[in-house]
C-alpha cells in the first residue's frame, strides 16, 4: 500500500498532522511549518471559496481587470468572500526585496550600490485615484530604476510631502544618486538639486506604468463606475498587483 503525504495548501509542505474533525465529520489537518500562515485545513471543502485554488483565482482576476461582482459571478461565490479574501492578502511588501538583495556594500563608499552600477538612477512619480468619491483622493507614490525599469518601492497615501518622505525613506538602501521627476513641489523641497532632474523627458517609463495600472486594474480607470469604496480594498488590490507583477512574489 502506497501512502501519499498530505500537503499544506499554502506552503506545500508535508509537515502536517491530523487535528480532529469538523462538525460534518471531515478530517482536519494542521500545518506545523512555523513560516506558514495557514493554521488548519481540510482536503475537500463543501464551499469552493475555502480552497486555495479559488483564492488564487480571486487574486488573479483582481489584478487583471475584474471587479468584485465579476469575480463572484465567474467563480460562483459571494461578493463578501471575494472582498474578505483580497483584504487578507498576506505579506504585501512595500520594497522590492529581490532588487535590494542584489545590493553590495563597497569599500570606497559608505552607501550601498549595485555591484555592476554604482550610479543608481530612479524615476519617481505619483498617480491620482480616489476612494468612495473624488474628494477623498488616494495617491500611489512609487519609484522605478531608470535603467532597468524595475519598481523599487511604493507608498499609498494622500498628496502631501509626508507621503514622499515615506517613499524616500524606503529608497535609502538603494543608494540612489539621481532622481528624475516632474515639477511637483514635494520633490524639489526634499531632494537636493544636485541629485534632482525635473522634466517629463526622463520619466517616460514610470508614466507608462501608470497607464498599465489603469488598464489592468478596473477601479483605476479614469471614466468608470467601478471605483473603490474602501481604502483597505483599494490599497490591497494595488499592493497585490505590484507585489505579484512588479516584485515577482507568489502571494
Amino acid at each position: 500500500m502506497v501512502l501519499e503525504p498530505i500537503h499544506c495548501p499554502d506552503c506545500a509542505g508535508i509537515e502536517v498532522i491530523k487535528h480532529g474533525t469538523t462538525a460534518a465529520g471531515k478530517q482536519r489537518y494542521r500545518c506545523q511549518n512555523s513560516d506558514c500562515e495557514r493554521s488548519t485545513f481540510i482536503q475537500e471543502y463543501s464551499y469552493a471559496a475555502y480552497g486555495s485554488q479559488v483564492k488564487h483565482q480571486i487574486s488573479e482576476m483582481a489584478i487583471n481587470g475584474s471587479g468584485i461582482r465579476d469575480t463572484a459571478r465567474v467563480l460562483g461565490i459571494s461578493t463578501t468572500t471575494v472582498m474578505e479574501t483580497l483584504k487578507k492578502s498576506p505579506r504585501l511588501r512595500a520594497v522590492n526585496e529581490a532588487v535590494l538583495a542584489a545590493l553590495e556594500p563597497t569599500q570606497t563608499m559608505v552607501r550601498l550600490c549595485l555591484a555592476d552600477d554604482c550610479e543608481v538612477e530612479a524615476e519617481v512619480a505619483e498617480m491620482w485615484s480616489f476612494v468612495q468619491s473624488k474628494t477623498q483622493q488616494r495617491w500611489l507614490w512609487w519609484a522605478i530604476d531608470h535603467t532597468t525599469g524595475h519598481v523599487l518601492a511604493y507608498v499609498l497615501a494622500d498628496h502631501k510631502d509626508k507621503a514622499f518622505l515615506e517613499l524616500k525613506a524606503l529608497l535609502e538602501p538603494f543608494g540612489i544618486m539621481q532622481f528624475y521627476s516632474d515639477g511637483w513641489g514635494a520633490y524639489e523641497r526634499h531632494i537636493p538639486p544636485v541629485f534632482h532632474t525635473v522634466g517629463k523627458r526622463n520619466t517616460q517609463q514610470i508614466e507608462r506604468k501608470h497607464l498599465t495600472l489603469r488598464t489592468r486594474i478596473k477601479r483605476l480607470a479614469r471614466k468608470t463606475i467601478c471605483f473603490s469604496k474602501s481604502i483597505v480594498m483599494h490599497d490591497a488590490v494595488i499592493g497585490l498587483f505590484i507585489n505579484r507583477i512588479a516584485f515577482g512574489l507568489s502571494i
